[in-house]
């Protein structure tokens, strides 16, 4: 069973599934203790970032 979590935790990893857990994470590591930083970003805002420097823009070399 727990290579089947392993798998599958790796699977949400490559796929960009977790990225949100990540992002807690990082919030909470480096920006948790701090007073004066913002709060994490929702589920929602946070896609909806990560969407918008993903597909707004031009995107081609030419």
């Amino acid at each position: 069973m727990l290579k089947l979590t392993q798998l599958w935790q790796r699977i949400r990893e490559l796929s960009g599934d977790d990225a949100y857990e990540r992002y807690l994470a990082h919030y909470n590591e480096h920006h948790g203790q701090d007073a004066e930083a913002s709060a994490p970003l929702s589920r929602e805002q946070f896609f909806k970032q990560w969407q918008d420097s993903k597909w707004k823009g031009v995107k081609r070399c030419c």
